[in-house]
C-alpha cells in the first residue's frame, strides 16, 4: 500500500519533466522563428535601401542625359546654321564667280572684236577707203534708202550682233534681220550661233513668202553647219520650202529625213505629221489586180453629194487658203489646173 503513493509521486514528475521539456522546445522553435523573422525584416529594409539608392542614381543619369541630349541638339542646330550660311556664301560666291565668267567673256569677245577690227581701221586713213574718199552714212542711207549693215567684223561683241539682228528679227524687220544675221556670219562664223544665225536667215526669206530663197538659206545652213542644234528644225523647214514651191518629192526626202534621224524632236513629231498627211491625201497602190481599188474619201464624198456645182462649192474653201500663199505664176498654175480637174469630173 505504501508503494502506490511512491508510483503516483514518480509518474507525476515524470509527467512535469516531459511538459516542462516540451514547453522549452515549444520555446526554443518559437525564439528561433523570431530570429529569423527578425533577419528577413533587416534583409528586407537593407533591400529597400538599396532601390533608394539605385532609384537616385537612375534619375541622376536620366538628368545628365537630357543635358548632354539638349547639349548635343544645340551643337547640331549650331552646326545647321553653321552649313546654311556657308552653303548661302557659296551660293553667293557662285553667282559672283558666273557673272564673272560671263563679264569676262563679254570682255574677251569685246577684245577680239576690237582685234579683228583694228587692221581694218590702219589700213587706210580716216576720212577715205582704199585712197578714195569715203561716203558718210548719211549719204549712204540717203542713196540706198537706209545704212547698209556694217561689212566684215563690226569691232562689237559677237553677242550683241546676234542679239541685234535677233531684236529685228522679232519685231518683224526680217530685211535687217537678215542683214544683221549674214554680218554675223562673216565676223563670226565660227562660233556656235552662227549655225541659229543661218536657220534664222531662212526662216525671215520664208515669213516673207520667199521660199526659194529660204529653201537655199536652209541648205546653206545644212551644209556649212552639219553639227548646229538647228539641224532638225532647219531639215523641216527645208521641206516647207520645197512643198510651198511645188517640189513635193524633195520636201517629203527632208521630212523622211527629219522622222529617222531626229524622231524624237519636236521637228521629228512634225514631220511626222506632215508625211502621215501625205500618205492620207496619196494613198499608195494596191498590188493586187483582182482586188478592187479602194475608192478615196473625196470620191465618197462627190458621189453622195453628186453634180459638179456641189463639188466646186466643196473644193472652194479648201483651196482659196492655198492659192493665197503660192506666188502670182504658180498661183495662176494651180487655178488652171484645179478648173481642167473639175472640168474633167
Amino acid at each position: 500500500m505504501a508503494k502506490e503513493p511512491m508510483l503516483r509521486f514518480i509518474l507525476v514528475a515524470v509527467l512535469v519533466l516531459a511538459a516542462s521539456g516540451a514547453a522549452s522546445a515549444a520555446n526554443k522553435e518559437h525564439q528561433q522563428m523570431m530570429a529569423d523573422i527578425r533577419m528577413l525584416h533587416e534583409q528586407t529594409l537593407l533591400l529597400q535601401a538599396h532601390l533608394v539608392a539605385l532609384t537616385d542614381a537612375l534619375r541622376a543619369v536620366g538628368v545628365k542625359l537630357d543635358e548632354q541630349a539638349g547639349v548635343a541638339r544645340k551643337a547640331f542646330a549650331d552646326q545647321k546654321l553653321l552649313v546654311d550660311t556657308i552653303s548661302t556664301d557659296l551660293r553667293v560666291v557662285r553667282e559672283k564667280v558666273d557673272d564673272n565668267n560671263v563679264r569676262i567673256s563679254s570682255l574677251s569677245q569685246e577684245l577680239e572684236a576690237v582685234r579683228i577690227a583694228l587692221p581694218q581701221g590702219g589700213a587706210a586713213m580716216p576720212g577715205t577707203v582704199g585712197g578714195t574718199p569715203a561716203i558718210p552714212p548719211a549719204a549712204q542711207a540717203g542713196a540706198g534708202g537706209q545704212a547698209p549693215a556694217a561689212a566684215g567684223n563690226p569691232g562689237i561683241s559677237p553677242q550683241r550682233l546676234y542679239d541685234m539682228a535677233w531684236a529685228d528679227y522679232v519685231g518683224s524687220q526680217y530685211n535687217l534681220a537678215i542683214s544683221g544675221f549674214e554680218n554675223y556670219i562673216r565676223s563670226y562664223g565660227r562660233t556656235e550661233q552662227a549655225g541659229d544665225a543661218q536657220y534664222f536667215i531662212g526662216e525671215s526669206y520664208y515669213l516673207q513668202g520667199m521660199f526659194k530663197d529660204a529653201a537655199t538659206a536652209y541648205d546653206r545652213g545644212i551644209a556649212d553647219y552639219p553639227n548646229s542644234k538647228r539641224i532638225p528644225d532647219t531639215y523641216f523647214k527645208r521641206g516647207m520650202a520645197l512643198n510651198a514651191l511645188g517640189q513635193s518629192d524633195r520636201a517629203r526626202e527632208s521630212w523622211e529625213y527629219v522622222v529617222k534621224n531626229f524622231p524624237n524632236s519636236d521637228a521629228g513629231r512634225l514631220a511626222r505629221q506632215r508625211l502621215d498627211q501625205i500618205i492620207r491625201r496619196d494613198p499608195p497602190a494596191d498590188d493586187d489586180p483582182a482586188r478592187e481599188p479602194q475608192r478615196s474619201p473625196a470620191s465618197n464624198r462627190r458621189e453622195r453629194r453628186g453634180g459638179l456645182a456641189d463639188l466646186r462649192c466643196s473644193a472652194r474653201p479648201v483651196n482659196r487658203p492655198r492659192l493665197r500663199q503660192i506666188p502670182g505664176d504658180r498661183q495662176k498654175r494651180a487655178s488652171t489646173v484645179t478648173i481642167s480637174a473639175l472640168e474633167d469630173v
